[in-house]
């Protein structure tokens, strides 16, 4: 009796036919499955799991769910790069301009930001004027005349994954990583391009919290995308602490400039780096990681990410007047914290701090909720950095009527000073699967 069959085959532990998966999605999808029935089989796969097969097969069934973005009009090959997330994560900001300046387009589509982790549509819409809806042939347009286009997802892509996510979120089924594979992929491969690097992350700040979680992930992707014929790379990084050292909108976009202008903190930019060159690699420009490197470091020294940066912001009808010249950042309050002891940053509570940041309005708890732009924590220091009693630690950013010393001192908890080194000093990039 359908859908019963469906959910107690995979509640007994059976490997779903191809047929049952797609037939499930495409009726959840057309209404015609209640979501009590949806809710029990998610729940089925999240104790039972999905065999690689199974997995790809939702993931092609979901990502033919609505809209498939056709790329096939710009010349060369496009490249994608997708986050799993993560405190100060400004790597799309940076590392986007930077790959197209090197010849390799990059039609990238992002989400808005939900709870601690920003999201990069947010954070353009930080710059006045800036456009992150565009229609389809404009956009089609852009990336063609300069490489380069950063909008929100347009039209209806996997709408199954929107829903079946609603779903998840209200089960305690977030946590499967057939679920979790199968969501990212579905949006990555409906959104056209022809090669997909991952930035799969793990940590306090991150949603998957131990690195062989992460890694377990990032092979499930990485085989998703081969399997859709889409050249896949994977690279592991931790955020066990804050990627950049900027935590709100506006001052992610003033990261990004700092860091297009050649000085970048020291885990952002390792990152960056890494992310780049293999998208570079994936684009046929550079033929291993290191030469990747190589070219990502040049485009930066000779400024032509940030000139690429300037062209897409202007692009999409954004102020670039500032970009080069003073901070984007404008915040009715400013207060800047200095550290009381001297020793070793030894643990930064990213997800601790995101929290932070998003109770000041950088953040939203639903979906509906209005943020402000300009609020955020700017810090000095980085993970296993030196510190002097007296150095300044961070700056709040806050509205109005914000509680700044209130803000500063839970900011301040979260930042672990010691009189010794780490005894391990963790790397930021773990592993690279490909």
């Amino acid at each position: 009796m359908w859908p019963i069959d469906c959910i107690a085959h995979k509640r007994d532990g059976r490997t779903l036919a191809p047929q049952e998966i797609r037939r499930f999605i495409q009726e959840y999808t057309a209404g015609q499955i209640a979501d009590y029935q949806a809710a029990a089989w998610l729940m089925a796969v999240y104790l039972q799991g999905m065999n690689a097969e199974e997995t790809t097969v939702l993931t092609d069934a979901m990502a033919r769910s609505g809209d498939r973005v056709d790329l096939s009009s710009i010349p060369g090959i496009k490249v994608d790069k997708h986050s799993t997330g993560g405190i100060a994560d400004t790597t799309t900001l940076i590392v986007a301009p930077l790959v197209a300046a090197a010849g390799v387009p990059v039609a990238k589509m992002s989400g808005r930001g939900l709870g601690f982790t920003g999201g990069t549509a947010d954070k353009l819409e930080a710059i006045p004027g800036f456009h992150v809806e565009l229609p389809e042939q404009r956009f089609l347009e852009q990336v063609r005349r300069i490489g380069l286009a950063l909008i929100t997802q347009s039209g209806e892509i996997a709408p199954a994954d929107k829903q079946l996510y609603a779903l998840r979120d209200a089960t305690g089924t977030v946590e499967s990583i057939p679920l979790i594979a199968s969501s990212i992929m579905s949006k990555k491969i409906a959104s056209g391009a022809d090669a997909i690097v991952l930035d799969v992350k793990y940590g306090d700040g991150a949603f998957m919290k131990t690195k062989e979680r992460a890694l377990s992930l990032a092979r499930t992707m990485v085989a998703i995308g081969k399997l859709a014929g889409k050249q896949t790379r994977a690279v592991v990084t931790s955020m066990e602490a804050p990627l950049g050292t900027a935590i709100g909108n506006s001052l992610e976009v003033d990261e990004a400039v700092e860091a297009l202008s050649g000085t970048g903190g020291r885990r952002l930019m390792e990152v960056v780096e890494v992310i780049g060159a293999h998208m570079l690699i994936a684009g046929g420009k550079a033929a291993d990681e290191g030469q990747g490197r190589q070219i990502i470091r040049s485009l930066i020294a000779s400024r032509q990410g940030l000139k690429k940066f300037r062209e897409c912001v202007q692009a999409q009808g954004g102020d670039t007047s500032w970009i080069g010249r003073r901070p984007l950042t404008k915040a009715p309050q400013v207060f800047t914290a200095v550290c009381t002891d001297t020793g070793y940053i030894t643990a930064i509570h990213g997800r601790a701090l995101g929290e932070i940041a998003m109770a000041m309005g950088a953040g939203r708890r639903r979906k509906g909720d209005t943020i402000d732009p300009m609020v955020g924590i700017r810090l000095f220091k980085e993970l296993y950095d030196p510190i002097r009693a007296g150095e300044p630690l961070f700056t709040i950013y806050g509205k109005a009527d914000a509680p700044m010393m209130d803000m500063a001192q839970a900011a301040a908890d979260q930042i672990i000073v010691t009189p010794y080194q780490a005894a391990v000093m963790e790397p930021v990039v773990s592993e690279c699967i490909v």
